[in-house]
């Protein structure tokens, strides 16, 4: 990051903190009564335990609290678990602070109030928070107000009441798809009076165009057309059963997993290798029809008239583009028989680790590559064996001590983890940085969060977030929680 930007992001946050204090006081004076029990409160908290020297001390490490609006538990919980994703911050700072320098050059509509340019609203307000919720350095007044977001989320349109109980998951997707539509809005061209960023391009251009006449040519840069680090690809192709000819690879877009919770079976625990199982487990479909085996049949009875052959076809369903930020919801909502919600409580186990290649997609030429090694025998692995992730095909994760969603004891003391060891094989590999649980049932609850206690990738220090209440947990705590969103973050080894 350039240290433009980071004098931009100092000034967010500078900015940021100025404003909370203004926020927190109009909010105070609609609550004077429970104000004023506060303050009585506050005097009985003195006559106890004396002035509030030592709560302060003991508050450092951790991280800003966030006011709750009414109900907005569940945006509060959401934000603090996106703090702890230090590429989500990062690619907030890069994309404000080249709309920042557009401003001068463009004719971008601006906020007169905020001074903010109405294109990248969400992103700047997001970075304000996310910055400030990942701030070791807390101020005296150490909560935050997210009302902001709110009012920012309303000019595009979304109307989210602070007063009515929402979906965290649901605001994921509202966050992500409006982060996905101003990067849409930034221009794929580059304005003639933005010289900076054209001589930029010129320098970094390896092949110049040239014409006949004028020499080079400033090619046309498209910076961002990268992706926020939530977006990745899934993929989907269909395969007859009986000529086993395959249609062509379809992707689609996805910003989370949403993943069903299998049934619970006597005496077997349910883990998060369960659930991605059961996600990209292959589908059988009756009755279609395969153009192939129509050919093949016409070919062989040399009839001129060509009969429809309906086949069973088997659908997979895999994961072709890995985020660098993985969100993964554990659908948690189900009917009973006479159609009346119902909230599953049961716990899904899982790891600070996860492995994901096993669920990766692998192409034509990656499977020609894998069965030419495989040809070959070595001394680690003999060649009639095939492994993921250390095991067999048979057992997969689900025996393995340092499986997904297997509580180990390895995990509980984060000092002695043998990282290399454990998972030097594996490509796709994420560490757990926050998780977010929902308390209650279906028509009332409240979310808290466990996260990292900074935006820093190697934080080993557990915090516990209910609004404006955070504490120390153990990672023990966190594994033995009941999920419902999970954030991981890719590692790179």
């Amino acid at each position: 990051m350039s240290c433009y930007g980071q004098k931009a992001t100092d000034e967010f946050l500078r900015e940021f903190l100025r404003t909370r204090s203004s926020a927190k006081t109009r909010m105070m004076k609609n609550w004077g009564v429970i104000g004023g029990i506060a303050a009585a409160m506050a005097v009985g908290v003195y006559v106890l335990w004396g002035p509030s020297t030592d709560r302060k001390k003991r508050r450092r490490g951790m991280v800003p609290g966030l006011l709750n609006l009414g109900n907005t538990c569940f945006l509060n919980a959401l934000l603090q678990g996106l703090a702890t994703c230090p590429s989500l911050i990062g690619w907030l700072q890069d994309f404000t602070t080249h709309s920042l320098s557009r401003h001068s050059s463009t004719d971008m509509q601006i906020d007169v109030q905020t001074g903010t340019s109405l294109d990248t609203r969400i992103s700047k307000t997001l970075l304000q928070l996310l910055t400030a919720l990942s701030s070791p350095n807390l101020a005296e007044d150490d909560v935050l107000d997210a009302g902001c977001l709110l009012e920012a989320l309303r000019l595009y349109r979304w109307h989210i009441s602070s007063f009515e109980e929402q979906d965290a998951h649901e605001l994921f997707h509202v966050l992500t798809s409006s982060l996905a539509e101003e990067r849409e809005r930034q221009p794929r061209v580059t304005h003639l009076f933005d010289m900076e960023t054209l001589e930029k391009s010129a320098e970094t251009c390896k092949n110049p165009v040239s014409c006949w006449s004028r020499g080079p040519l400033h090619p046309i840069p498209n910076r961002w057309r990268t992706q926020h680090p939530f977006h990745g690809r899934l993929t989907s192709y269909m395969a007859c059963k009986r000529c086993e000819r395959q249609s062509p690879v379809r992707y689609d877009s996805f910003d989370s997993l949403s993943l069903s919770i299998p049934a619970v079976q006597w005496g077997r625990l349910v883990t998060l290798d369960h659930c991605l199982q059961h996600f990209i487990s292959s589908e059988t479909i009756k009755e279609v029809e395969c153009e192939n085996c129509t050919k093949k049949q016409a070919e062989s009875e040399d009839s001129q008239v060509l009969k429809s052959q309906r086949t069973t076809f088997v659908k997979q369903l895999k994961l072709g583009k890995l985020p660098q930020c993985l969100c993964i919801h554990l659908q948690r909502l189900t009917w009973s028989p006479e159609g009346a919600p119902i909230k599953r409580q049961e716990h899904v186990q899982f790891s600070e680790y996860l492995s994901m290649d096993r669920y990766k997609h692998i192409s034509a030429a990656q499977t020609l590559q894998v069965h030419s090694m495989a040809k070959t025998p070595t001394t680690e692995q003999p060649n009639n064996q095939t492994v993921a992730n250390g095991v067999d095909q048979e057992h997969h994760n689900n025996n393995n001590p340092l499986s997904n969603g297997s509580i180990s004891s390895v995990f509980l003391r984060p000092a002695s983890l043998n990282f290399a060891h454990d998972f030097s094989s594996s490509e796709y590999l994420y560490r757990l940085t926050a998780v977010l649980v929902h308390h209650g049932d279906t028509h009332s609850g409240h979310f808290v969060t466990y996260r990292r206690s900074l935006a820093s990738f190697s934080s080993p220090q557990w915090l516990w977030v209910s609004d404006e209440s955070v504490r120390k947990a153990s990672l023990q705590e966190v594994l033995s929680s009941s999920a419902y969103l999970l954030f991981y973050e890719r590692v790179h080894k």
